[in-house]
C-alpha cells in the first residue's frame, strides 16, 4: 500500500495523532551555544542559540531523542526538526544556504525513529514540517509605502522548493505546510510543492493548518477561517486544520467552522494553554487532554496532536482519549462558485452576477482611474461598488505596472479586499503577477480555446495551481461543451470553471 492509502485506512478506523511541541521539549534541555554550534560552527560569526533546526547537524542525537519520546508516547506522525529551515528563516543565523541540508537531515532522522518505532499493522509516519518563516508576503511593512513589502511570491516559492526537496529527500512521507499566517505564503509553498511532485511524478500528502490571530477567528494578514480554507483546497490536500494560536478550549470553536466546510480530513494542535508572565505553559498533560476530549467527543476531527508547551506526556494523555470515541466522518462539500478575498462570496452562480449592481459609468471612471495611474481613487470607487453590491472586483489591464500600482492600495484597504478580485487580462504574464498577490480564490482570464488547446490547457493549469478559477470564453453552446469537455479530459476540476462573459 502506498503511504496514502495507509493513512486513509487508519483514519477510516480511529484518529491519528501527531506529535507535540519540538522547540518546547529543546528548551527543556537548557543547551548552550556551544551545543548549537558543535565543531563544525565553531566559528560561525553570528549568535546560533535558538536555532533549533541547526540542531538536526550538530546534535542529531539530541532530536532523534525527542522523536523516540513521542512515537513512545503513542504518536502515529512525527514532525520533523524543520520547521525554520529555508533559507528565508534561517538567514537570520547567517545560515540561508544550508537550508536543502538541514532539511535534509530533519527528515532522515525522523525517518530512522519513525522506522524504528514502526511494526505491522501499526505503521509510523513522517511529517515534513514547512513553517511560514518570518515574513508575510501581504503584510504591509510601511504602510505610508505601500509598494513596499516584506517579502514577494518568487522569493518565497524558491525557498519552499528547496525545503520540499530537502525533506522529501531525506524521507518524509507527508509534507505538512503549518502555522500559516499569510495565505500567500502558504499558496506559494503549495505552489512550490506541486511542482516539485509533479517533476517527480510523486502522490505525496500534503497538510495544511493555520494559525488564528487571537480569539478574531481571522489569520493576521486578514483573512477569515473560511476564506483560508477555500484558497487552498486547489491542492486537494490530504488534511485541513488549525494549530498553536490559542489553548484547545479557545480554538475549538475555529476548529468546528473547519469541520463544518472541510471535505478532507481536518487536523488541530492546540497549544497547552497560554504561556504565563515567565513564558511557561501551564496546562498539564491530563488538563490538556481533558479539553481536547471534546473535540473527539463532538466528532470534529481526524488527526489529533499539541503545539506549543506540551511534550510526549501530553500525547500519551492524548493517545488514551483517542481510544474512547470515533473521528470525523468525512463529507462532500460541493465548492460550486464558492470565491473570497479575505472574506468569502457564495453568489458567483453565472458570469451575470459578476456584474451585479454595478453601473456602467463606475466601471467606466474605475478603469479610466487605472489608465491615469491614480490608484488611491481607484480602490476607494472599487470599495464604493462593493458597498452598491458588487461581488467581485473586475480589474481589467493588461500591463504589470498598472496591476501592481492598484493592488498595492487596495490590497491595504480590508473594505476592499475582503471580495475576490477578476485579474482580467489577455496577457498571462499579467495574471501570473496578479494571482501572486492575492490571498484569496479569485477568478484570472479570459481564456479562449482559439489560442490552441494546448496553450489553452497550459493557462488554465497555471491558474488554478495559483488558486483561483479560470475565466473561460466561448463562442455559443456548442463551443462551451466542447471547451468544458477538453478540461475534464485533461482532469481540470468542475469548480474551477466559470464561462463568463465579462470584458
Amino acid at each position: 500500500m502506498s503511504v496514502r492509502e495507509q493513512l486513509n485506512s487508519i483514519a477510516e478506523k480511529r484518529f491519528l495523532v501527531l506529535d507535540g511541541a519540538m522547540g518546547s521539549v529543546i528548551q527543556t534541555l537548557r543547551l548552550g551555544e556551544k551545543d548549537f554550534r558543535g565543531e563544525r560552527f565553531a566559528d560561525h560569526p553570528s549568535p546560533l542559540g535558538g536555532c533549533n533546526d541547526l540542531l538536526c547537524l550538530t546534535k542529531p542525537d539530541v532530536i532523534a531523542s525527542i522523536h523516540d519520546d513521542y512515537l513512545r508516547a503513542g504518536a502515529d506522525i512525527i514532525e520533523t526538526c524543520s520547521f525554520n529551515s529555508t533559507s528565508i528563516s534561517l538567514s537570520g543565523f547567517g545560515l540561508g544556504g544550508l537550508a536543502y541540508e538541514i532539511s535534509f537531515s530533519a527528515a532522515k532522522i525522523a525517518r530512522e525513529s519513525a522506522d524504528k518505532f514502526s511494526a505491522n499493522g501499526s505503521p509510523r509516519f513522517v511529517a515534513g514540517s514547512i513553517g511560514p518563516t518570518s515574513k508575510g508576503a501581504s503584510i504591509y511593512s510601511d504602510v505610508n509605502n505601500p509598494a513596499k513589502r516584506c517579502i514577494c511570491w518568487d522569493e518565497l516559492e524558491a525557498a519552499y522548493y528547496d525545503n520540499a526537496r530537502g525533506l522529501l529527500d531525506g524521507g518524509a512521507d507527508i509534507l505538512l505546510v503549518e502555522t500559516v499566517f499569510d495565505t500567500v505564503n502558504a499558496k506559494s509553498a503549495l505552489f512550490a510543492i506541486s511542482r516539485l511532485l509533479k517533476e517527480r511524478n510523486l502522490d505525496v500528502p500534503v497538510m495544511v493548518s493555520a494559525a488564528v490571530s487571537g480569539e478574531s477567528g481571522r489569520l493576521i494578514s486578514g483573512q477569515t477561517i473560511e476564506a483560508f480554507c477555500n484558497s487552498v483546497l486547489h491542492v486537494n490536500p490530504w488534511s485541513i486544520g488549525l494549530n498553536c494560536s490559542l489553548s484547545a478550549q479557545k480554538l475549538m470553536p475555529f476548529v468546528r467552522r473547519v469541520s463544518e466546510i472541510a471535505p478532507c480530513l481536518v487536523s488541530a494542535y492546540p497549544n497547552a494553554g497560554l504561556p504565563n508572565e515567565l513564558g511557561h505553559y501551564e496546562e498539564t498533560p491530563e488538563m490538556f487532554s481533558a479539553n481536547i476530549e471534546d473535540y473527539l467527543k463532538d466528532g470534529l476531527v481526524n488527526v489529533i496532536g499539541s503545539c506549543c508547551g506540551s511534550s510526549p506526556s501530553h500525547t500519551a494523555e492524548i493517545v488514551k482519549k483517542t481510544a474512547l470515541y470515533k473521528p470525523r466522518a468525512i463529507h462532500a462539500v460541493s465548492r460550486r462558485a464558492v470565491f473570497c478575498g479575505l472574506d468569502t462570496v457564495s453568489a458567483l452562480d453565472n458570469a451575470v452576477q459578476l456584474e451585479v449592481t454595478v453601473d456602467s459609468s463606475a466601471k467606466k471612471e474605475f478603469l479610466k482611474l487605472l489608465d491615469e495611474g491614480n490608484y488611491e481613487d481607484a480602490v476607494e470607487l472599487a470599495r464604493n461598488m462593493v458597498d452598491d453590491g458588487a461581488v467581485i472586483i473586475n480589474i481589467k489591464v493588461n500591463d504589470e505596472k498598472t496591476l501592481n500600482g492598484f493592488l498595492d492600495f487596495a490590497l491595504m484597504n480590508p473594505y476592499a479586499a475582503k471580495v475576490p478580485f477578476y485579474i482580467n487580462s489577455r496577457n498571462m504574464d499579467v495574471i501570473e503577477t496578479g494571482l501572486k498577490r492575492l490571498q484569496g480564490r479569485s477568478l484570472a482570464g479570459p481564456l479562449t480555446i482559439k489560442d490552441g488547446e494546448a496553450e489553452f490547457l497550459r493557462k488554465a493549469e497555471l491558474i488554478r495551481l495559483y488558486g483561483s478559477v479560470a475565466a473561460v470564453t466561448a463562442q455559443g453552446q456548442d463551443e462551451a461543451q466542447k471547451v468544458y469537455a477538453l478540461l475534464r479530459k485533461n482532469g481540470y476540476p468542475a469548480d474551477n470553471i466559470l464561462f463568463s462573459r465579462v470584458v
